[in-house]
């Protein structure tokens, strides 16, 4: 039965498709409905009542809600003096201003008199509590006019009554039944997964789970604080736990190497969580993980963005294209702000950069504070896979050169899309040689393979700290104290690393020996080096076996017991044999021996 509840939620080719047409309502609400941004959400409220839907595109609330919130508005519209003006702010786009207007929730309507705040609205969502709500609180003017026109209209005549007149009944029933609605973590609580819940948990919305072992000291002192922050998180993120003392396959096929270990999951991928365990600093990763924000920008703010920010994505696009936009703010979730993403319609810049005009939209990706021109772009395309928005923001996400810090380590070595690491290892007093040097390397590689639209993999270019790290990198790369710097090319999902060029020698921290060490490595000419000893790599090997074994266990246990059956069946046949030739044998040293008496 369970079984059959889970199928039933998946989405249906109609379901997905009405999402889409939804998507798109949303981002381009009817005429009556204003969308506000930070530059005048406090100048257009400022006189009037007001009352604002704070929403988001990829909010399944918001989208079961939007047809009602234009039937409203719709309403109001025909009403000849309102007394009341709707709006809308997306929170996609603008998280911060939604931020600033107490929003902790999609959708959150809030009431707003001559620019102060009334109060949130909390009942049902339903149109006829709706209405009666906003009449409640509507003030008329005696003047009708429209609630919030995008577009000039002609003034019409003053009607002479001062009061709005009371809301006729529909002849055709309104669609506003209330379904079920899957609110994210209702109560409050961590749900502890199983094989059996663990998929369709991941298909309710964005969820961060907690892999813990019952005897690990680290999980337990975590404990408390996870139940802390599942709390902290209701109504705005889904939190959960899975034992792997009970659940070791599915920890396994999560790729669990530790205890606790703690993954991001949204739109089908995943991200590791390795940064600090405190509440506090949990607490800032999942609101910013539940609130991402793109943030819309006119041409002249972009050179100050691009000086401010190493990185930072900029997603150009036509008027009327508006899934696009839901698209890159669903994708980009996984960035967690970090680059930047920015979004623009203008003109000017589709020009500047040479964006074709028949393109209705385009994504660029800006480093190193160059604004002459992006590293790379992406056109999207329906013949594209589904996942190459996601590998391309994840792609071009770090500068041409930065530092391999414990802070961004797994950022960069354990990326999803497996670059090559070039490393430096950096002595006390060159680094500021070395990180120009980089960046000249960088660049220069980055022009030869045009980046981003071969099928070559990733670069990244870093330099690490000798003195700090200089045991570490002795002990995976074998790089020795020196005052020079050391260059290996690491790739480190293999475990396995590059420290000879083309030619054979050395790589030397020269734009022409880095290429020709990465180009070998590419084609396949280079030798390769284990960053693990012949010991770690047996237990490794031993290990992988173990789990691969355990893992076909589970997958065919029939088979299993058959084998292991069969297996000794051979072992006690093996046996009988040897035993049936032992007495034979036996029997033959006696007959012989009774033979050759002299009695």
């Amino acid at each position: 039965m369970k079984l059959l509840q889970a199928f039933s939620r998946l989405p249906s080719p109609l379901s997905i498709l009405v999402a889409a047409l939804t998507l798109q309502a949303t981002a381009a609400p009817v005429v009556a409905s204003k969308v506000l941004t930070p530059q005048n959400f406090k100048e257009t409220i400022s006189e009037g009542v007001w009352f604002i839907e704070h929403f988001s595109p990829y909010c399944r609330h918001c989208r079961s809600f939007e047809p009602t919130w234009n039937e409203v508005v719709e309403h109001f519209e025909n009403m000849a003096d309102p007394g009341i003006h709707l709006a809308q702010v997306n929170c996609a786009l603008n998280g911060d201003l939604c931020t600033e207007n107490g929003v902790t929730g999609y959708p959150q309507m809030n009431l707003y008199r001559n620019g102060e705040f009334l109060g949130t609205f909390n009942a049902n969502r339903d149109f006829d509590i709706l209405v009666d709500y906003l009449i409640e609180h509507a003030e008329p003017s005696g003047s009708p006019a429209p609630a919030a026109p995008l577009i000039e209209e002609e003034e019409l005549t003053p009607t002479p009554t001062p009061t709005p007149t009371p809301t006729p009944t529909p002849t055709v029933e309104p669609l506003h039944v209330q379904t079920p609605r899957a609110d994210a973590n209702s109560a409050g609580e961590v749900v502890s997964l199983t094989v059996q819940n663990f998929d369709s948990f991941l298909g309710q919305g964005p969820a961060f789970i907690k892999f813990f072992a019952p005897w690990c000291g680290h999980c337990k002192k975590l404990a408390p604080t996870w139940t802390q922050l599942a709390r902290h998180m209701q109504h705005k993120m889904n939190i959960a736990e899975v034992n792997c003392d009970e659940h070791k396959a599915l920890c396994t096929s999560q790729g669990v190497t530790g205890f606790p270990m703690m993954f991001y999951y949204a739109h089908g991928a995943k991200t590791e969580y390795t940064g600090g365990r405190k509440y506090e600093q949990l607490v800032a990763f999942t609101e910013k993980a539940s609130n991402p924000t793109m943030e819309v920008i006119e041409a002249p703010e972009l050179d100050r963005l691009i000086r401010e920010n190493s990185v930072l994505y900029l997603l150009l696009h036509t008027p009327s294209e508006h899934r696009i936009v839901n698209d890159v703010a669903k994708d980009s979730q996984l960035l967690f702000g970090s680059p930047p993403v920015y979004v623009s319609t203008s003109q000017e810049l589709y020009t500047k950069y040479n964006i074709p005009s028949s393109s209705p939209s385009a994504l660029l990706a800006f480093k190193d504070h160059d604004m002459k021109e992006p590293v790379a772009i992406f056109y999207p395309s329906s013949s594209q896979p589904s996942d190459a928005l996601t590998t391309w923001l994840f792609a071009n996400r770090l500068p041409t050169s930065l530092e391999l810090s414990r802070d961004v380590f797994q950022q960069v070595m354990n990326a999803p899309h497996k670059p090559l690491v070039v490393i430096v290892s950096t002595p006390k007093g060159t680094q500021d040689t070395v990180i120009e040097k980089l960046n000249d390397i960088g660049k220069k590689w980055r022009l030869r393979t045009n980046q981003g639209r071969g099928a070559r993999r990733d670069v990244v270019f870093t330099w690490m700290d000798a003195d700090q790290w200089g045991k570490w990198m002795k002990s995976m790369y074998g790089i020795k104290a020196s005052t020079e710097p050391e260059v290996v090319i690491a790739d480190h999902g293999r475990l396995v690393y590059y420290d000879k060029d083309g030619a054979g020698q050395p790589i030397k921290l020269t734009s022409v020996s880095v290429a020709s060490g990465l180009e070998a490595i590419l084609g396949g000419a280079a030798k390769e080096k284990h960053s693990e000893n012949v010991f770690e790599r047996a237990v490794r090997f031993f290990n992988s076996s173990l789990v691969g074994l355990e893992e076909s266990i589970a997958a065919h246990p029939y088979m299993t017991v058959l084998f292991i059956a069969a297996f000794f069946g051979v072992i006690f046949m093996a046996i009988r044999r040897v035993l049936t030739d032992d007495v034979a044998d036996l029997q033959a040293e006696q007959r012989y021996a009774k033979a050759g008496r002299l009695d």
